[in-house]
């Protein structure tokens, strides 16, 4: 996929008050070795830099664009490499994801696979979006599926390609749970975004939801990938300004010291 920072940060204020939140549920300790999983343009691993100092930390993403950009955040103890997040390699005390892992399929086994590179004592925390239920993702399938041709079949949550909507918080606790997790917390959260209308919603799914599906096609088909999706957009937005109740799931999780 081909991401534009400069698009995702057009709403960098609603998309931050989440990683805020998520940022204040994990307490205050020594760690070490700090992994920011899908860290964009680097801000809030630069934040996490700077809540703890003693740490190395490291924002890790498979984006060469959102790298460049987080290219600018530095701080001594703050690196970013280019890797897949199902692809971890080394052990960390502070697992952290903030709208990220709603990429990845299959998510109970994803939280076992992270699991196994948390060391003992260490945290989990995570924020995922889980507005796929909402219209302007429901339309962007159904336009999907009208541009099957030209996208392969290609859908973000068709279970051919794995891609399944997020689960719900007590899902993830039970899962979490399940792999010996303590002092779980997992909640909904939503954060509404006040837009201008479905051209409003147009601007918004394009930093995140649309990507996949424009980085498939080109110009041509994009731009009427486009067309088709903001005429159903105002079908059901006809109006010049949407109130988009913005749901995310955040939690976070112990492993405990053997």
């Amino acid at each position: 996929m081909t991401w534009n920072p400069e698009q995702y940060d057009l709403f960098k204020e609603a998309r931050s008050a989440p990683a805020r939140d998520l940022q204040c549920l994990i307490p205050e300790r020594d760690y070490r070795r700090i992994v920011d999983l899908g860290c964009g343009t680097g801000e809030q691993t630069r934040q996490l830099a700077g809540c703890f100092p003693q740490a190395q930390v490291t924002g890790l993403d498979s984006s060469a664009e959102m790298l460049a950009k987080a290219a600018t955040q530095t701080a001594p103890n703050l690196t970013f490499t280019q890797g897949d997040i199902a692809r971890l390699s080394e052990p960390y005390d502070l697992i952290y994801s903030n709208a990220a892992l709603q990429w990845l399929p299959d998510h109970p086994a994803l939280l076992a696979q992270l699991w196994t590179h948390l060391n003992p004592g260490g945290l989990l925390a995570v924020q995922v979006p889980a507005n796929h239920d909402h219209a302007s993702h429901r339309l962007l399938t159904e336009t999907a599926n009208e541009f099957s041709d030209e996208l392969g079949g290609f859908t973000r949550f068709g279970t051919a390609h794995g891609f399944l909507p997020v689960l719900t918080p007590a899902a993830y606790a039970e899962r979490l749970d399940s792999l010996g997790a303590v002092k779980i917390t997992a909640i909904s959260k939503v954060y509404p975004v006040v837009l201008r209308g479905a051209e409003g919603l147009i601007e918004w799914t394009k930093g995140t939801a649309l990507v996949p599906y424009l980085s498939g096609l080109g110009d041509t088909d994009g731009q009427r990938f486009l067309n088709t999706y903001l005429s159903k957009l105002k079908e059901v937005f006809p109006g010049e300004r949407v109130y988009y109740a913005f749901t995310r799931v955040l939690f976070t999780a112990e492993k405990p010291i053997s």
